[in-house]
């Protein structure tokens, strides 16, 4: 193997996002580009002699990116690189190996839920030793590496076969392809009660987990179906595809519409279930009925105790500022502290790393807990299932006994897909200038309690995050919020979260767009949306 050093120069757009760099295919395929923020990585951290793990969620360029990193890490000198065979391995799976294995991280190659083919994204992302995305101030140094960079490393050598396990060597550095999902399912198995979960299949309970096309299909087939007993097929869409089908990765009610109709239908299984692209999201569905992810991370904390994995209790809650207050007023009930944190997994890393935080989650799919430093899909699943084989009633029983408890608060997310920039931005300063007059005065027959642009100071490191969302908190507890979201590859995305809170039993079974139907209204008024974008629609409504 030789050594090749290749001349270069720097691309001006390789600020990673809340989830690493996400660009289209056409971008990452340009020469040099992949190369160059890959060696920006390898000239901020010092990873010669150590352990890495490598693997993607099989989008179309994972191929082609795999080895090229691969021979990068030998001119680099890292030691050993673990690589899921075929490619493959989901966010969670790769954050469960870094921590299990004691590695010192691992590129993670991804655009999550981002459409994929030639045509779609493709992201890369570097987790650090305790398995979470790299903190923000060291991927602030990727990017300030990607702007100055001359030079980058490679090997000249052949392709790896991946095909198989099995122990290769490319120069000085050994490759492991390992089986992606053993480490994880192991995991599972000592979190979850497997042999409940397999009594509550044995006795005819039915679901349906759709894949996606994307990576959890292998996941879910192995756990789901052999593990625990599941009837064959219960796991639909989950072949691994690099265009997913042609379909788009994201579990929700737009894009999962066929599970969605499935479990609104007259034979409907029991829970309803899916992943997205990389694995790191969920969505959960029961006969007839939705569980919003912000409902879904309340329920989970109100019943932890029921799941060996957390029979011991929480130490704490987090959510993401634009995350419904649902599971506030639980950990208020058991007495534990519940942290708000901007959107991005990185920055519940901190509190699960200092033990303040058990569970965590944010509206956008996304629930996890500290059994790994990412959000993890098919966990939420095994946990809803945890809840379901004790419990032993329907998943709507289980999210209406919640909310007699606690309330049910109301809650929905539009989004405003590819904006042009200019336009988005322009809204954001409108709503930012108006801040200061808004307390005291009605918006929409409600008197606003505050308005502000929400920042954050990790109570850990003490790191400081600003500009995270514009938000309007009014004197009933009911909220607006505004944010451009940083995970999109073409145009601006803005997201419009709306909130509020139902102690009444007897007012919490409607359909929360007519429940929140006014919120909207005084929102979109608000925000001058329709003048200022052009859109009387959202894009997406969740």
């Amino acid at each position: 193997m030789q050594i090749r050093t290749v001349a270069t120069t720097p691309f001006p757009d390789q600020r990673p996002g809340t989830s690493g760099l996400r660009k289209k295919v056409a971008v990452f395929s340009q020469p040099h580009y992949l190369e160059n923020f890959v060696q920006s990585i390898f000239d901020t951290l010092d990873l010669s002699g150590k352990a890495l793990v490598l693997g993607g969620d099989g989008r179309h360029h994972n191929d082609v990116a795999i080895q090229a990193i691969l021979r990068m890490a030998a001119a680099n000198g890292v030691g050993r690189v673990l690589v899921g065979r075929g490619g493959l391995l989901s966010t969670p799976a790769a954050s469960c190996i870094i921590r299990r294995r004691g590695l010192a991280g691992g590129f993670i190659l991804s655009a999550s839920h981002n459409p994929g083919g030639p045509g779609g994204d493709f992201g890369l992302k570097f987790n650090v030793e305790n398995g979470g995305p790299a903190p923000e101030k060291v991927t602030e140094a990727f990017w300030r590496r990607s702007r100055e960079i001359t030079e980058y490393r490679t090997a000249e050598a052949p392709d790896l076969p991946l095909d198989r396990p099995g122990i290769q060597r490319l120069g000085g550095m050994e490759v492991e392809v390992i089986d992606p999902v053993a480490d994880y399912a192991e995991l599972m198995e000592r979190l979850f009660d497997f042999d409940r979960i397999r009594a509550l299949f044995a006795d005819g309970f039915r679901m349906r987990f759709d894949a996606m096309h994307a990576v959890t299909g292998p996941y879910a087939a192995e756990i789901l179906e052999r593990r625990l007993g599941a009837p064959p097929g219960t796991v639909v869409r989950g072949t691994p595809l690099p265009d997913f089908g042609g379909g788009h990765p994201d579990p929700n009610l737009v894009h999962a519409r066929g599970l969605v109709a499935l479990m609104n239908g007259p034979d409907a299984p029991d829970l309803g279930a899916a992943s997205d692209g990389d694995g790191d999201r969920n969505m959960i569905l029961g006969r007839g009925c939705f569980v919003t992810p912000s409902d879904s991370l309340a329920v989970l904390a109100a019943e932890a105790r029921l799941v060996p994995g957390y029979a011991g209790g929480l130490k704490g809650v987090a959510r993401s500022m634009p995350t419904s207050t649902a599971v506030d007023r639980v950990a208020a009930d058991l007495g534990i502290p519940c942290y708000e944190t901007p959107t991005g997994w990185k920055f519940f890393g901190s509190l699960l790393d200092a033990g303040r935080v058990t569970l965590c989650g944010e509206e956008s799919f996304g629930t996890g807990s500290d059994h790994v430093r990412e959000k993890d899909g098919l966990w939420a699943v095994l946990f809803w299932l945890n809840l379901l084989a004790v419990r032993r009633a329907p998943v709507a029983e289980i999210l209406e006994d919640h909310w007699r408890r606690y309330g049910r608060t109301y809650y929905t997310r539009h989004d405003y897909e590819a904006l042009d920039p200019a336009a988005a931005a322009g809204l954001m300063d409108h709503l930012r200038q108006r801040l200061g007059e808004l307390p005291g005065r009605e918006v929409g027959g409600r008197r606003v309690r505050a308005a502000d642009e929400f920042a954050y100071t990790d109570p850990v490191d003490h790191s400081r995050s600003t500009g995270q969302g514009i938000r309007i908190v009014f004197e009933d507890g009911a909220r607006m919020v505004w944010r451009l979201s940083g995970t999109g590859t073409e145009g601006a995305t803005l997201r419009l979260y709306l909130e509020r809170h139902e102690p009444d039993p007897a007012r919490q079974h409607d359909d929360p767009q007519a429940a929140l139907a006014d919120l909207v209204a005084a929102a979109r008024a608000l925000g001058e949306i329709e003048e200022r974008t052009g859109r009387d629609r959202p894009s997406v409504i969740t």
